[in-house]
C-alpha cells in the first residue's frame, strides 16, 4: 500500500476510534454468484448463477465510493467469470482506480490468468497442498501454481479457509508463498459454518493448534498478512460482531460486514479473520492497531 494511501486510511482509522463512528471503509461488491467450481466448503456460488449487469455493478461501485469507501474488493462466485457489455474483471478494477478507490482486491479461486496490473492486490485461493487441495476444490492445484508463476503481477496474497481437511497444510500453503516470486503474502481464515457446510467446522482446540502453527510460520518469516493479537479472540469467537466499518453490495442490496449477517447465529461463529481484525481496530484495541500498522506497511 502506498504511504499516501495508508495514512489516509490510519487516518479514518483513527476519526473512528475516537467518534466511535460507524462510517464505512471497506466495501465488497460482487458481480456474480457463478463458479467455475464446486467447493465442498462454499454455500454461496451457483444459486442463482446470475451475471450482474455493468450498469448495475458501475453503479454499486460509486455508491459504495460515495458512502466513504476507499478500500474496494471484487467477488464472486468467480470474479474472472464476470463479463459484460464488452467490459471484463481487467476494466472493473481500473475504473475503480479511476474512481478514487485507494485500494483494489479481488478474491478468485486463481483458475483463470492473472492478468490484473491495476488491481493492488490478487487473493488467489489455495486451501492446501497437492493433495488436500485438490481434495476441496478439485483437480486444479497445478493450473493455480501456473497462474501465480506466469501472473502480470507481483501482486498476490495466498488465501486459505481451514477446515476439518486441511487444518494440517498450513506449512505447505506457506512454503509455496515463501517460494513464489509473485506471492506477496499469505492470509488465512477459519471455516464459517453456512448452512450445509457445518461438519467441516473446527473445534476451540483445533483453531488453537492452527494459530500456534500460524505463530511459528511468522516466526520463521513467512509473509502473513495476518495479525496474532487476534488469534485469541478468534479461537473463542469473541471478538464484536458486526463490523461496521465493512459493507457489502451484491444485486443492489447492501448488508453490514458480510453476506453472512442475516443467517440466524452465524455471526456468533464467523471465522473471517480480517472481520474480528478490523472490528477490534475500529473499536480501538491498542495492541491490534500497532500491529496492524506494522503489518499493513510491510505485506500491502
Amino acid at each position: 500500500m502506498k504511504i499516501s494511501s495508508f495514512l489516509k486510511f490510519a487516518a479514518f482509522g483513527a476519526g473512528t476510534v475516537m467518534s466511535r463512528g460507524r462510517k464505512p471503509i471497506i466495501g465488497e461488491v460482487i458481480l456474480t454468484d457463478r463458479c467455475n467450481l464446486a467447493c465442498l466448503h462454499c454455500a454461496v456460488n451457483n444459486i442463482n448463477s446470475v451475471i450482474y449487469p455493468y450498469v448495475q455493478i458501475r453503479r454499486e461501485m460509486q455508491l459504495l465510493y460515495d458512502q466513504g469507501v476507499r478500500i474496494l474488493l471484487f467477488f464472486g462466485g468467480e470474479p474472472f467469470l464476470w463479463q459484460d457489455s464488452g467490459k471484463t474483471l481487467k476494466d472493473l478494477a481500473a475504473e475503480a482506480k479511476d474512481m478514487g478507490y485507494l485500494y483494489v482486491i479481488v478474491v478468485t479461486n486463481g483458475t483463470f490468468p492473472l492478468d490484473l496490473p491495476s488491481a493492488d492486490m490478487i487473493m488467489v485461493s489455495l486451501d492446501g497442498g497437492r493433495e488436500k487441495h485438490n481434495e476441496i476444490r478439485g483437480d486444479t492445484y497445478d493450473r493455480i501454481i501456473g497462474n501465480i508463476r506466469s501472473a502480470a503481477s507481483p501482486n498476490i496474497c495466498l488465501y486459505m479457509a481451514l477446515n476439518k481437511i486441511n487444518k494440517d497444510e498450513i506449512s505447505s500453503v506457506c512454503s509455496v508463498a515463501a517460494a513464489e516470486p509473485n506471492v506477496r503474502s499469505v492470509s488465512f481464515n477459519f471455516h464459517t459454518p453456512y448452512p450445509g457446510t457445518e461438519q467441516l467446522s473446527l473445534s476451540r482446540p483445533e483453531k488453537a493448534q492452527c494459530c500456534g502453527e500460524i505463530e511459528n510460520m511468522m516466526d520463521k518469516g513467512i509473509p502473513v498478512l495476518n495479525l496474532r493479537s487476534v488469534f485469541p479472540y478468534l479461537i473463542n469467537n469473541n471478538f464484536p460482531v458486526p463490523c461496521y466499518q465493512c459493507v457489502i453490495i451484491e444485486d443492489g442490496k447492501q448488508s453490514v460486514c458480510g453476506r453472512c449477517i442475516e443467517i440466524p447465529g452465524l455471526c456468533s461463529k464467523c471465522g473471517y479473520f480480517f472481520a474480528a481484525e478490523y472490528s477490534l481496530a475500529f473499536q480501538g484495541n491498542i495492541r491490534v492497531i500497532i500491529e496492524m500498522l506494522h503489518t499493513y506497511l510491510k505485506y500491502t
